[in-house]
This record gives structure tokens, C-alpha cells and sequence, in this order.
């Protein structure tokens, strides 16, 4: 398989879903079809178009790879167990941040191999930036449409540490525990998986996460944050976090 040519339709089509939730999120009457799921998340009219785009774009690319999205059809687990490689997609994520209109949410698109991200682009419209990360090839970010620019995480030099925090889902008593480490730090506000980019291109240094998210919401930035030398890992026991598990829900982590 020729990942380079691979990496190239994948980004190609973050731009596509990405224009097509501009084209609602530039017109106002897309609150009125916002749902609420079981999970009490919410749910819009792009979300679903992405997907759509997304799903129907991969299955063109290469119909033999299974899909594995957010929005799509739940798989079971004896399904899943068997696959060593497929797509794993967030259409939107940063729903939250899309109602609220502050930019902050992404298109996520990462294949997975053998329980571990090999390839991942997470695209910000809004923001006209995109990141990607590519298995011995490392990571990038493309500004506005411009040449990609290769990033790498970058450790504290000075006294002051970046700690990126989630915008939507602070948790401020472990948060609060877990700065007391540091002796002098900033607090870098974000939403979506924008936030794992910030570490991976150098703009923030750790990103802890101590609420509940999904496979889905890690994968392709685990990639962009791994192939910049950086990685994901579980926050309790250190191990990097892995894909296609039986249950979906990621363990709390940190991004450095």
C-alpha cells in the first residue's frame, strides 16, 4: 500500500468535509436541526454531512478497508476484533465548539494498524490549518493552503510550562492537582483535538486529559503528536493508548 498517495486523498478529503461544514456553519438555520444523543452530546446536520462525505470518499479510496466513525453504524466488538487495520473518524469534532461558533473543531481521519495509529489528519476549517502525521515519515502542518511545515513536540527550555486545557470539558480539581508539579506554568485554552496539535507542533508542551473521551476523539491527532516524537499515554499506568479495544472509551491521558 502506498501510504504517500493515501496521505494525500485522506487530506483531500478533510478539505472537502471541512468545506461542506463551512457552507452550515456560515448559515444560522443549523440550530434548529440539533440533536441530542444518548450520551446527551450533541448532534447537527454537519456532523452528518461530513460524514457522509468522509465515508463516502473513503469507501472510493479503498472499499477493503472497514470504517469505524463516530457517526456511522455501531460495529460490535466480535466484528472488530478481527480487523488489523482500519479508518477511524470524528467528522466533527468539537460539536460544542461549532454551536458556539468559536472555530474550535476539527475533521479527524486516522487509519489504524494492529491497535496503533499509523496515519492521521486532523483539519480545522474555521482555522484553515491542518496537521498530519505519517508513519516514517513524520509530522506536518499546513498553514492556509501553503507549503507543509514539519513540527516536532518541543520540551520546556524556560521556567514557564504550556499545559493546554480542554475549553468544554475542564476539570479543575485534577486539573488544579496536577499543576501543583510545576513551578511556574500557562494555561493554554482549546477546544477539540486542536488541543494534542498544540503539543505536537510545539506550541504547548503537555496536555493532560482526565474526563471521559473516545477512540474516535484521540486517533488521528495520536498520530500528528507520535510521528513528532511525542505520544499518548494513559495517565495512570504510562502506557501509550491503543485502538479497536472492546470497549471504545479511551482511559484518562497525557499528551507529551
Amino acid at each position: 500500500m502506498n501510504y504517500t498517495n493515501l496521505l494525500k486523498s485522506i487530506i483531500e478529503t478533510s478539505y472537502l468535509a471541512g468545506e461542506k461544514i463551512l457552507e452550515i456553519y456560515n448559515d444560522n438555520n443549523y440550530k434548529s436541526s440539533i440533536e441530542i444523543k444518548k450520551d446527551a452530546s450533541p448532534l447537527t446536520i454537519a456532523d452528518k454531512t461530513s460524514n457522509n462525505v468522509i465515508i463516502n470518499s473513503l469507501k472510493k479510496i479503498n472499499n477493503e478497508i472497514p470504517i469505524l466513525s463516530e457517526e456511522g453504524e455501531k460495529i460490535d466488538f466480535s466484528t472488530r476484533k478481527i480487523w488489523n487495520r482500519f479508518w477511524l473518524i470524528d467528522p466533527l469534532d468539537g460539536t460544542k465548539e461549532f454551536i458556539n461558533r468559536n472555530g474550535e473543531f476539527t475533521v479527524n481521519i486516522a487509519l489504524i494498524e494492529n491497535n496503533t495509529p499509523v496515519m492521521g489528519v486532523v483539519y480545522a476549517p474555521v482555522k484553515n490549518k491542518l496537521w498530519y502525521g505519517l508513519k516514517n515519515h513524520g509530522s506536518f502542518i499546513i498553514n492556509k493552503n501553503q507549503e507543509p511545515i514539519k513540527i516536532s513536540k518541543e520540551e520546556p527550555s524556560g521556567k514557564i510550562v504550556k499545559i493546554v486545557s480542554s475549553r468544554s470539558h475542564a476539570n479543575n480539581k485534577k486539573l488544579k492537582k496536577y499543576l501543583k508539579q510545576f513551578e511556574k506554568f500557562e494555561i493554554v485554552s482549546m477546544g477539540s483535538s486542536i488541543k494534542m496539535c498544540l503539543v505536537a507542533d510545539g506550541s504547548a508542551h503537555y496536555y493532560p486529559r482526565f474526563g471521559p473521551t473516545m477512540e474516535w476523539d484521540t486517533g488521528a491527532a495520536h498520530a500528528v503528536v507520535k510521528y513528532a516524537d511525542g505520544n499518548i499515554y494513559n495517565i495512570d499506568t504510562n502506557k501509550e493508548l491503543t485502538y479497536n479495544k472492546e470497549s471504545l472509551l479511551n482511559p484518562g491521558f497525557i499528551v507529551k
